[in-house]
């Protein structure tokens, strides 16, 4: 008997260790894929509500530029 009890040939733990491992790789892999194609999901999002806080940044200084310029005119009247 070896040690612990377990009567393993040497030639037969390699073979042991890639059947067990192999699929746990192949799972891995899986996972760091999809965590990847999330981020890039993620990228693209933030560039679309980048823009959109761009645009309503925008319209909301043109639209204190137009009170500012009704203020000045009513200002002028006076």
């Amino acid at each position: 008997m070896g040690h612990g009890g377990c009567d393993v040939e040497p030639i037969w733990v390699p073979i042991i260790v890639a059947i067990i491992m192999g699929p746990v790789v192949v799972v891995l892999q899986r996972l760091r894929k999809e965590n990847t194609d999330q981020h890039q999901e993620g990228r693209i999002l933030l560039r679309v509500i980048g823009n959109k806080v761009d645009k309503v940044a925008s319209k909301i200084d043109g639209h204190i530029g137009w009170h500012n310029g009704v203020e000045d005119s009513v200002k002028k009247e006076d």
